[in-house]
């Protein structure tokens, strides 16, 4: 075989009337389509973007498709992760992604990378495709897809979401900037909620998806603009995009002229993930739900207090509870009494630990949190309560 042909591998008679609309259109023609069957991408993530970049990616006839995901189908990624049916629930995200996308297209060579993407293997795994796209929903990653993309020389194209809003870009370090050079540093852990803690509209990640897949396509094709050096915002309340410019940070410690990183790091140290400065948890501050519903059922003087949104109340909540949402609480003290047993809850726990710590840094002492929150409550007191 030709150096060329292994470039640009021949078009079968079936491929040519499947892609049949892209051979006519001057910007791709039979030789695109080729090097779209040439191309080798890795999707990072199985979930809301990676679902419709997996499936756009392999219709428009990508020859070779990795995938990373180590998670399983849960019956809340429904309303975004359309590559996901109801009866996958429960079963590998990885293997659900790859039935969809060989029942689109059987001619895509699927690698199926079940792990989480760590310091440990993404040079690894990264280094044997050509465009690297990135559908993570969490800081540590996608740092750690950046410094890889880096370090091997890979454009990275980049999107994320968050309620009804969305942004895109192409990272690439030998005609633009990299990650870091639009955020250096990582937010504090918690200031910016999760989709399971702030939710997203369903439909969002499917337009940032397709996004991420149209700059895909384009650098495989080398032809029209890409975002380079631009960040895309997408605000779906209002339909309306914008556009910030980017530039290279000269002091980028991976893509700047004078780098201080070299190789991957531990990055959920580096993003604070599991790393706290506050003291640790005591079981003396702790209070189960079995035990608060005890209390509740004996008659004990007993103050709860939901920390969640009154979106997340409305939703289901504990009778007789009261909601104060953790914005509001150091606002609102005065309605909260010193002289009985506190007791306050979140989601999962996470909120409500900060509103112990708020609570007792303003002197309440009978104060506890009562663990796992309200799905807890959910699974161990009150079976019917709706859980989200």
């Amino acid at each position: 075989m030709s150096e060329d042909s292994k470039v640009d591998p021949d078009l079968t008679a079936e491929e040519t009337l499947r892609y049949s609309r892209h051979l006519i259109m001057p910007e791709v023609g039979v030789k695109g389509q080729r090097r779209l069957k040439a191309a080798s991408v890795l999707c990072v993530g199985t979930g809301g973007l990676g679902s419709p970049l997996g499936l756009y990616l392999a219709a428009a006839g990508v020859g070779r498709l990795g995938l990373v995901d180590f998670d399983v189908v849960d019956f809340t990624n429904l309303h975004r992760q359309v590559i996901h049916f109801t009866e996958d629930v429960g079963r590998s995200k990885l293997v659900s992604a790859a039935e969809k996308i060989a029942h689109i297209n059987p001619n895509v060579h699927i690698d199926l990378h079940e792990t989480r993407l760590t310091s440990a293997n993404a040079l690894e795994i990264l280094r044997e495709y050509d465009i690297v796209v990135d559908g993570t929903d969490n800081f540590p990653t996608r740092y750690l897809v950046n410094d890889a993309c880096v370090l091997l020389g890979k454009p990275n194209v980049y999107g994320s979401i968050f309620r009804f809003e969305g942004m895109a870009s192409v990272f690439d370090t030998s005609r633009g900037p990299c990650y870091r050079c639009l955020y250096p540093e990582p937010p504090p852990p918690g200031l910016v909620p999760s989709c399971a803690e702030g939710g997203v509209l369903g439909i969002l990640p499917g337009l940032i998806g397709l996004i991420q897949a149209t700059e895909t396509i384009k650098l495989i094709l080398d032809e029209g603009e890409s975002l380079v050096g631009r960040l895309l915002l997408l605000d779906a309340m209002r339909m309306r995009f914008r556009e910030i410019k980017l530039r290279k940070d000269p002091a980028c410690p991976i893509c700047g002229p004078e780098p201080s990183i070299h190789e991957l790091i531990d990055y959920n140290q580096f993003c604070g993930v599991g790393a706290s400065t506050e003291e640790p948890v005591d079981a003396a501050w702790e209070i189960s739900p079995i035990e608060v519903r005890d209390r509740l059922d004996s008659g004990d003087p007993l103050r709860i207090i939901d920390v969640r949104s009154p979106e997340e109340w409305e939703i289901c909540h504990i009778a007789g509870a009261a909601l104060v949402p953790l914005p509001e609480l150091a606002n609102r003290l005065d309605e909260i009494p010193r002289d009985e047993m506190i007791v306050v809850h979140c989601k999962s726990g996470t909120r409500s630990a900060k509103a112990q710590k708020l609570l007792r840094d303003h002197g309440y002492t009978n104060i506890k949190n009562m663990t796992g929150g309200i799905l807890a409550w959910a699974d161990q007191v009150d079976s019917g309560m709706a859980k989200y």
